[in-house]
Formats: C-alpha cells, sequence, structure tokens
C-alpha cells in the first residue's frame, strides 16, 4: 500500500462549489484524493501519515488547459507579428513540413510539459501530429493529456490525406487503450481545411467510439467570410447542419458569434475553449464570453501553442480572461474571481467529459492538485486568496504540483528527469532550426 500524503495548507479551494476551506487537509492515498478534514482530525486519523506542510499557501485542482499545440513549443517565437493566415501559410506550416516528425513532437512536447507543470497545469486536450509521440511524451512526465489527432485534407511529413489521419488517429488510440494519464480525441483542424465528407466521417466514428472531438471555430473574420463565399452559410450553420454540434464538442476560439448562435451552441451543449492571449496576439478578435455565459455555453481557458502566444501560462490567461470579458461586456461585474477559476479548473474537466476525475477537490477524485504560495508581496496583503489567485498571483508562485497522486513538481522543482532532457533537446532543435530557416 503506499504511504498516505497529508498536505496541510492555510486555505483549501473547491471551484465547483466555490468553497474556501481553511486550517483543512488534504489527504493523498494512491492516484485518489483519500480525505478533505479539518487538519487536528487528520492529524489524529493518520499519525503516519507523510506530511508536506504549505502554512501559506492555497490549495486547488491542477488548472486545465483546454486548447494547446504542445509540440509547437519548439516554434515559440519564430514567426510574430502576423495575421493568421500569414502566419500558418508562409511560415508555420513551411517550418512543419521541414521540421516536424515523431523526434520533434516527442521533444516539444516535453518541453511544453516542463512549462505546463511548473505553472500549475496539470491536464493539456492537445492538438497536433505523431499522436503516439506526444502520447509517450506524457507518459514519461506522469502528466495528463488529452491527444488531439488532427485531421485535414491536405498531406503533411505526417499523413497523406483524410483517410490517413483517421487511420493513424486510430491506431494511437487502440495502442494506448487503458492508459489513466492519456486518452485522445478527433480534432478535425478546422471547418476551412476540413470537407464535408470527412467530418461527417469524424462525427461517426466518435459517435461508435465514445470520443471528443477538437476544432478550430470561428477563429477569424476571413474564415467566416471565406465560408460564406464557399458553402453560403457561416461555417458554425455549416457544422449544425453536418450534424457536428454536441456535447463531445470542444470548440477552440469562437471568438466571433452572433446571439443566436450563441442559444445554438448552449442548446446543444457545445464547450468552448477560450483563448485569450493568441486571440489578442493575433488580432482575431474578443470572445464575448460573459455573454456566453449568461446564454449557458460552458467555457473553458486554452493558452493555444507557444508559438502564438507565446508562453503556456494559464495563470496569465486566466486573469487575461477576466479582464477582457469586462471590457468585451462592458461591464466591470463580469466574469467575477470564482467564476475566472472555475473556467480554468472544473469548466475544461467537464469539457473533456472528466468532471468525475478531474477539476476540483473532492473525494474519490484523482489526486491532480497544485499549491500556490500566496506570500509574495504582489500577492500581499491577502483578504481574499480567490481574487488574489486570479487577478495578482504569478506562475512563478506554484510550489507545488501533483497528477494521480504523484509529486512531480515539489518546492518549484521537478521531480522527474525529463525536465532537464527537454531543455538540452530545445537547445538542440533551436540549432537545427536556425540553421534551415528560409524566411
Amino acid at each position: 500500500m503506499p504511504r498516505l500524503q497529508c498536505l496541510l495548507p492555510r486555505w483549501l479551494i473547491q471551484p465547483d462549489t466555490r468553497t474556501l476551506l481553511e486550517h483543512h487537509a488534504l489527504v493523498i492515498e494512491g492516484e485518489r484524493i483519500h480525505a478533505i478534514v479539518p487538519a487536528g482530525e487528520a492529524r489524529r486519523q493518520w499519525p503516519d501519515a507523510d506530511e508536506i506542510h504549505l502554512p501559506d499557501h492555497a490549495l486547488l485542482p491542477g488548472l486545465i488547459n483546454l486548447h494547446c499545440h504542445a509540440a509547437m513549443t519548439l516554434l515559440r517565437g519564430y514567426a510574430d507579428d502576423l495575421a493568421l493566415m500569414d502566419w500558418l501559410q508562409n511560415h508555420i506550416w513551411p517550418a512543419e513540413s521541414r521540421h516536424v516528425s515523431d523526434e520533434f513532437v516527442f521533444d516539444g512536447t516535453q518541453l511544453a510539459i516542463t512549462e505546463l507543470i511548473a505553472g500549475g497545469v496539470t491536464c493539456t486536450n492537445d492538438m497536433y501530429f505523431h499522436h503516439d509521440a506526444v502520447a509517450r511524451a506524457a507518459l514519461d512526465a506522469n502528466y495528463r493529456m488529452v491527444v488531439g489527432c488532427s485531421i485535414l485534407e491536405f498531406p503533411t511529413p505526417y499523413a497523406s490525406n483524410a483517410d490517413s489521419y483517421l487511420r493513424r488517429a486510430l491506431a494511437c488510440r487502440d495502442q494506448f487503450a487503458g492508459e489513466n494519464l492519456v486518452s485522445f480525441t478527433l480534432a478535425p483542424h478546422a471547418p476551412y481545411t476540413v470537407s464535408d465528407d470527412t467530418f461527417r466521417r469524424v462525427i461517426t466514428l466518435a459517435d461508435e467510439l465514445g470520443m471528443g472531438i477538437h476544432c478550430h471555430i470561428h477563429e477569424t473574420r476571413d474564415e467566416i467570410e471565406g465560408s460564406l463565399k464557399e458553402h453560403g452559410v457561416r461555417p458554425l450553420e455549416r457544422l449544425s447542419r453536418l450534424g457536428l454540434l454536441g456535447s463531445q464538442l470542444v470548440a477552440a476560439h469562437m471568438v466571433h458569434v452572433t446571439d443566436t448562435e450563441m442559444a445554438l451552441l448552449a442548446k446543444q451543449g457545445v464547450h468552448v475553449a477560450h483563448n485569450p492571449a493568441s486571440n489578442l496576439k493575433l488580432a482575431s478578435g474578443l470572445a464575448p464570453v460573459a455573454a456566453m455565459q449568461r446564454a449557458g455555453i460552458n467555457v473553458g481557458i486554452g493558452t493555444d501553442g507557444a508559438a502564438s502566444n507565446n508562453k503556456l501560462d494559464l495563470f496569465a490567461d486566466l486573469r487575461m480572461a477576466a479582464l477582457i470579458a469586462k471590457v468585451a461586456d462592458a461591464n466591470p461585474t463580469a466574469l467575477p474571481a470564482w467564476e475566472a477559476l472555475q473556467m480554468a479548473t472544473c469548466n475544461g474537466a467537464a469539457a473533456l467529459g472528466m468532471g468525475d476525475r478531474i477539476g476540483s477537490l473532492r473525494t474519490g477524485l484523482q489526486a491532480d492538485v497544485i499549491a500556490v504560495n500566496l506570500t509574495a508581496s504582489g500577492t500581499q496583503p491577502c483578504y481574499d486568496p480567490v481574487s488574489q489567485l486570479v487577478y495578482a498571483a504569478d506562475r512563478s508562485q506554484v510550489s507545488d504540483v501533483w497528477i494521480a497522486g504523484r509529486h512531480v513538481y515539489a518546492d518549484h522543482q521537478h521531480t522527474g528527469t525529463f525536465a532537464g532532457r527537454a531543455m538540452q533537446a530545445a537547445q538542440r532543435w533551436q540549432a537545427r532550426i536556425a540553421s534551415n530557416r528560409t524566411a
């Protein structure tokens, strides 16, 4: 039997119920939360447990990154200050065609995980190629990863057409069946890169296999105008006619959306991954997040890839999401701190169909837990720890991280060896990519 871990923080935060407890213990047994009780009671019941004292810390669920391209961390800063389609077509896609491989994806994903864990993110909903490399990188780092299997119509070095993307996706899903930390979704890239026939196949497979779907939708005005010209309707209407909209879908971005479309998303149970930093950097626009939530849409937060953010800092994006929502809604009370924290935790878990496993601190759930030290000058005085976490805290204040009960980040240090290897690999890739750069 594994030894019990008894975490003793100043504050314990349960976002799903908006509960703030003081001087309570969280007891971990194996992969799961065994108990949450007053600190004194924990010491009496489990006197032999390994005690971890966190006297000035807030303990909360690990953050959930609802939209990311982890391996693209190796292209951080490669092509900045460009419009989305220029960035993609003239810079990112050509670079990917030259460099993306199993090795690139494994190393880039582990570099991303190194950054994500240190910033308190314990689960990422990813979308990229070489899905087995993404899964292996996550398992090697003891990281929780939802592997989004990209699907396109056009060839890349990974696959030649939509059929081959789908075959490789299903083969990888079978290869890693039964893994606790790794699961798979089908990820048709976007309406402008995927045909009606392929979307229909994705829907059929997702229904048959119980898989989620992850797709960029309504990211830019150009996307919408292109759909009107080619299909005669906006992308969301086209996808609705095809039957894509449902509770299995995580729609990334959804920046440009009407009241009618929001009502449709809510009715169909679609989840939205809001990416505030990427939306700003690519000038995609301000997503109406507060209006979405009023309409009844479940909204989580994503970083997008480091090639378009340029960092995988969910604490920064959490704060940004709360502030942008107030401006977009012309309402300072829009998206208050508790709701913003829910977006980064239990909302993300619900979007991934994992609300019964992660996203909050409750007995029986997987022990995906982070500790944030609030003694820094930037978070003092601390009248309200939830407010401080959303509006003032920095990711550098994350001191400890547990994923499935394993203490993967202790006192600001990774406990595994993967992080050092990832940093060395990043230097090798920088030299290789820079030497072959054509733009």
